[in-house]
C-alpha cells in the first residue's frame, strides 16, 4: 500500500447495516417554537397541587423522580413500596450495567482500537478510584467475583462492538447524558441518564437519536423509558429528538420510535399520574394494588408474595423449566 493511501474502513455486518440503516433516516421533523414553555406550563400546573400537599418537599429537597419510580409507580405498586424500604445493595449483576456504559464511554474518546477487555479493565480501575459506594464494591471484590464481573462486562461490550456500527465523531455520539428538569420552582426534579446520544438539533428541526442499550427480552416499560428521556430534552432544549431507540444487545435488533407531540402530551399525562400515585402510597393514602409479572424475580418482598411466586412458577413452566 502507498504511503498516501487511506486505509479502507472495515466493512460492515448485517447486523450493523440494519442499525446504520434505520438510525441513519433522512427524516427531521420540526417542531414549534413554544412547545417547551406549553410543556412546562401544563407539567406544572398539574403537579403543584400535588406538591402544595406535601409542605416538607422544598427547593433543599425536591421530590426526585427516575425513570425507575416511575416504571415502578405503574407496575406493581407493592413491589413501589417494597424497593423503597429496602437499602440498595452493590452486586455483580447489579454492577455490570454501570461498568459497561463506563466502558463504551471509553469507546467514544478513544483513538485507536481498542479490543473490549481493554476497554473493560479501564473502566473498572476508573471506576475503583470513586470514592462512592460502586468504587467501594469493586475495591472489596474478590478475585473471582472480579473476574465474574470482567466477563459479564467483557460479553456486553463485545456484543455491542460486534452489532452496532463503528462510532463516527460526526455523528456526536455522547454516552451516559445526564439530563434534568426543574418544576414548580425547584420543589420537583425530573432526571434521568441517557445510555447514548446521536447527532444533534439544528433549531426547531429535530435530529438527536436516544439509545437504550438493553439485556434481555423486550419490556413495554422500555419504550416508556425512553419517552420520558425525550421529555425531558424538551424541557432542556426545547427540540425534542426525532427517534427513540432500545437497542437488545443479545438479538442485536434495534426497535425504534419516532417522536411526535401527541407522544410528549400522553408522556407527560403518564408522569403526573405515576408522580400522583407514588406520593399517596408513600403518605399511605393509597393502598397498594398487586400485579404480578416477571418482575417479581426481582422483588424485595417476594419471599412473603404468595402472588408473585405463583407468577413465577408460572413463567417458568411456560419456559419449560423445572424446579
Amino acid at each position: 500500500m502507498a504511503s498516501n493511501q487511506i486505509p479502507q474502513a472495515e466493512p460492515l455486518n448485517p447486523a450493523q447495516q440494519q442499525v446504520l440503516d434505520e438510525l441513519g433516516s433522512t427524516d427531521r421533523p420540526t417542531f414549534r417554537d413554544d412547545l417547551r414553555d406549553h410543556l412546562r406550563h401544563e407539567l406544572e400546573e398539574a403537579l403543584l397541587p400535588i406538591v402544595e400537599s406535601l409542605p416538607e418537599v422544598s427547593r433543599d429537597q425536591p421530590l426526585f423522580v427516575s425513570k425507575r419510580k416511575l416504571s415502578m409507580a405503574h407496575g406493581c405498586e407493592t413491589r413501589y413500596l417494597a424497593d423503597q424500604a429496602a437499602p440498595f445493595e452493590w452486586s455483580v449483576p447489579a454492577a455490570r450495567g454501570t461498568v459497561a456504559h463506563k466502558a463504551i464511554e471509553i469507546l467514544i474518546g478513544r483513538r485507536g482500537k481498542p479490543t473490549p477487555l481493554d476497554l473493560v479493565h479501564e473502566a473498572l480501575e476508573r471506576l475503583e478510584l470513586d470514592e462512592r459506594s460502586l468504587g467501594e464494591f469493586i475495591r472489596g471484590l474478590g478475585e473471582a467475583e472480579r473476574a465474574e464481573l470482567v466477563g459479564a462486562v467483557n460479553e456486553f461490550v463485545t456484543t455491542f462492538t460486534e452489532t452496532f456500527p463503528p462510532l463516527k465523531r460526526q455523528w456526536i455520539p455522547v454516552s451516559e447524558s445526564r439530563v434534568r428538569a426543574n418544576l414548580c420552582q425547584d420543589r420537583v426534579a425530573l432526571q434521568g441518564v441517557i445510555d447514548l446520544s446521536l447527532g444533534r438539533a439544528r433549531g426547531n428541526q429535530a435530529g438527536k437519536v436516544l439509545l437504550d442499550l438493553k439485556t434481555g427480552r423486550p419490556n413495554i416499560s422500555h419504550i416508556d423509558d425512553l419517552r420520558f428521556y425525550a421529555m425531558l430534552e424538551v424541557l432542556k432544549l426545547g427540540t425534542p429528538p426525532r427517534l427513540l431507540v432500545n437497542y437488545y444487545l443479545e438479538a442485536g435488533e434495534p426497535r425504534q420510535e419516532k417522536v411526535t407531540e401527541d407522544l410528549l402530551w400522553s408522556t407527560s399525562k403518564r408522569v403526573v399520574d405515576a408522580i400522583l400515585k407514588m406520593v399517596e402510597l408513600d403518605e399511605g393514602r393509597r393502598k397498594p394494588g398487586l400485579t404480578p409479572s416477571a418482575m417479581c424475580r426481582f422483588c424485595p418482598a417476594l419471599s412473603t408474595c404468595d402472588e408473585g411466586k405463583a407468577e413465577l412458577a408460572r413463567a417458568d413452566e411456560e419456559m419449560g423449566f423445572t424446579h
